[in-house]
Formats: C-alpha cells, structure tokens, sequence
C-alpha cells in the first residue's frame, strides 16, 4: 500500500475513534439537556457551566487525593445538590414561562462562571492522564484512557436506560413526560419528580465533564463549544427524545471529527450546523420527535 494512503487511513481510524469516543460524552452530557427540557420544557443555558464544573470539580478532586474516582464522585455528588438548589430555589418560580426560564438560566451560567473564575482562576489547567497506557490496534497507538472513558460512558448510558425504565422513578419521570397533569391526578409527586430530574440531568453533565477533563483544557470557558454541539444534538434528535439524542451524538460527532481531516475546526462545527439545518428541512420536528 502507498505509504501516504496508508498513512490517511491510519489518521482516519484514529479521527474516526476519537469521534465515536467523543459521542459518548458528549451524550451524556445532551441526554441531561434533553430529560430537563422534555420533562419541564426548560432551555437550560447555563447546561455547558454544569459540564465545566463537572470537570472543575474533578480536577480539584484529583489534585487534593490523586484518586479519579473520588474526581468523579464528587463532580456528580455537588452538582447533583446544585441541581436540586438551582431547580428549588430559581426555576421553580418561573417554571411554564419559557421565556423566564430562558432569562434565568443564562444568569445561572453567568454566575457560575464567576464562582469558577474566582476559584479556580482564569489559566486553563490540564489533568494528567489517569491511565497513561497505550493501545495498538491496526497499527494505530491509542491513548488507554480514551477507551476507558468509552467503557465508562456506555456503562452510564446503560445505567441511565435501567434507570428511567426499570425502577418505580423512572416511571415517575416518563409518566411525567408524557402528561404531568394526568401523573400528577395518579398520585405523582410532579414537583419532586421535577427536582430528581434536574438533578439528573446537572449529575450527567458533571460526568460528562469529569470524563472529558484528562483530555481537553480545564477552563471555566469550556462549557460554552460543548453547549452548542449538545443544542445540535438534540434538535437533529428531537426535542426531549432519549434515543434521538443518542443516536444523533453518535451522527454528529463522528462526522465533525471526520470532517477536521480537511476543513477547520470552525467549518467542521459549520458543516454540523447544515447537517442539522438538513434534517429539519426533512424532519421539522427532529429524527425521532414526536
């Protein structure tokens, strides 16, 4: 094979990957996206800030014990108590007004990049790799930790599945999902039901963050490229469908992956933004919207 063919395809397979790897996190991320507006039909602005703190957290969490996993627990545990605060204390008095919704939450992100700035400083910070392995498959060396984090996101992702339709609260959320009114005359705590459910979705986007943090830069901006691509995600998907979301994450991120083998960056996010312009051309209400 000519050496420069095979050179494309190794660097395709290796784009291809981290596209697919990327998918994964960025799922999780979009699935809390898509479970707060599907249940309480809130365009949670401030979701990428909750992403950041997750891996903020994380870092501070390896930093201080040197431990991932006591990262990663305490990403989740604190942003899954910000979520019931921020859900109790400033949504739930503006819930049913989108526009209010919309106002309050861009505050939430506001003052939540504040507190990180103030704490964790302005400089972005990289957490060493956990797993500092490599894998060779095909002739391509692959960082260990990026198929660790695979491994973690589809466990996740098959733990949330077990959640929302295996237990006695999941069926509180879907219930809820579909007609809160009539959930509520059976017996639902709605509003609990609304506060388990932000939790939920601050608690993936933590996660998320605390999972991408060893492979991208820790800084209290980040939040703002991955809220972008995870509003594509679940408008090509449709509005608060769960499958959607995840097959349209694992669509999108794939192919802007791919794409940066020759546009920029920036054209690569461009063509995911006419990729989803498409979809709606053919389906208005997303892939799987009701």
């Amino acid at each position: 094979m000519d050496p420069m063919i095979a050179e494309f395809l190794n660097r395709f397979i290796l784009v291809l990957t981290n596209g697919f790897i990327w998918a994964l996190i960025v799922a999780l991320v979009a699935l809390g996206l898509s479970l707060i507006f599907g249940l309480m039909e809130i365009v949670n602005i401030a979701h990428g800030d909750l992403y950041m703190w997750g891996a903020v957290l994380a870092w501070y969490g390896v930093t201080l014990t040197g431990n991932f996993w006591v990262g990663v627990i305490l990403a989740m545990a604190v942003m899954g108590g910000v979520g019931i605060v921020l859900e109790r204390g400033a949504l739930r008095p503006v819930e049913g007004i989108p526009a209010y919704t919309v106002v309050v939450t861009i505050g939430i992100g506001y003052i939540l990049q504040q507190v990180a700035l103030a704490t964790f400083g302005g400089s972005p910070q990289k957490m060493p790799d956990p797993f500092p392995i490599v894998i060779e498959f095909l002739g391509v060396r692959y960082p260990g930790y990026r198929v660790f984090v695979a491994g973690v996101s589809t466990l996740a992702l098959l733990g949330l599945w077990v959640f929302l339709f295996k237990t006695s609260i999941g069926l509180w959320i879907r219930a809820s999902m579909q007609d809160r009114e009539m959930a509520n005359a059976m017996g639902v705590s709605v509003s609990k039901v609304y506060a388990v459910t932000f939790a939920l979705g601050a608690m993936l986007a933590a996660l998320g963050g605390a999972l991408a943090s060893p492979i991208v830069q820790v800084f209290y901006l980040m939040g703002y490229d991955l809220l972008v691509l995870a509003f594509i995600i679940v408008i090509v998907g449709g509005l608060g469908s769960l499958k959607g979301t995840l097959v349209a994450a694992l669509i999108v991120c794939p192919l802007e992956s791919v794409m940066t083998l020759i546009v920029t960056p920036t054209e690569a996010r461009v063509i995911s933004f006419l990729f989803m312009a498409a979809v709606l051309l053919v389906k208005p209400k997303g892939l799987f919207g009701a």
